[in-house]
């Protein structure tokens, strides 16, 4: 029964992150959602309550499952402090090419959103696995593998940069690429790996001190 009732919900889940992904929030509604979920209004609110909790927890469940993947990473004793923020760099950019749709409306309704409390609740939302790359990148610093100074925070916005331009401008991305970075092939091929070599070398060349470096 218990298993139902999460299938259930992450059914629900699931088609309310292509709703909001398509129309924005306020563009969808509970009633579009429940309809194509093929579920009634009375189990969408029994389970979420409201639009604004519906859109949420779409936000929570990501996050949650991404935060248990980097936590596995983090806890893996046999990996150093590099390879460790390979991996987590690795697994991020593999759930961005996964689900572009998603990182859009991420964008999209913390860019442009016009209610703030809902914008203030993503944000925190979103700092939760951001907090998973910081960790790792002081642990780097305090066992002495990454430069002491090292700018952290910079760090993990050149990771969140770099994906959001490629994805949030993608007309502009495709002029410098000359490539159409919406075409699924071109991603998958081409892109995600040039993106993960790049920013592996920005980060290695920037946070690893030359003598503990080691090829990856």
């Amino acid at each position: 029964m218990e298993k139902e009732k999460t299938d259930k919900k992450d059914h629900i889940l699931d088609i309310a992150e292509k709703v909001f992904s398509d129309l924005g929030y306020d563009g969808a509604s509970t009633r579009l959602i429940s309809g194509e979920a093929n579920v009634n209004m009375a189990m969408l609110n029994y389970y979420f309550g409201s639009k604004e909790g519906l859109f949420i927890a779409v936000f929570e469940r990501k996050t949650n499952d991404f935060k248990a993947l980097l936590q596995n990473i983090l806890e893996d004793e046999s990996l150093n402090s590099w390879q460790k923020l390979e991996q987590c760099t690795d697994k991020y950019l593999d759930r961005v090419f996964e689900n572009r749709c998603f990182h859009k409306l991420v964008n999209r309704e913390v860019s442009l959103s016009n209610h703030p409390e809902i914008n203030a609740k993503i944000s925190d939302i979103l700092m939760v696995n951001i907090r998973e790359f910081k960790k790792v990148m002081q642990e780097g610093i305090d066992d002495g593998s990454f430069f002491k100074d090292a700018d952290i925070d910079l760090s993990i916005i050149t990771i969140f940069g770099t994906k959001n331009f490629i994805i949030n401008m993608p007309k502009v991305a495709s002029q410098m690429l000359e490539n159409d970075v919406q075409q699924e092939d071109f991603l998958q091929a081409t892109m995600k790996p040039r993106m993960k070599t790049y920013l592996k070398r920005i980060l290695k060349s920037y946070l690893v001190i030359e003598h503990d470096r080691t090829d990856s």
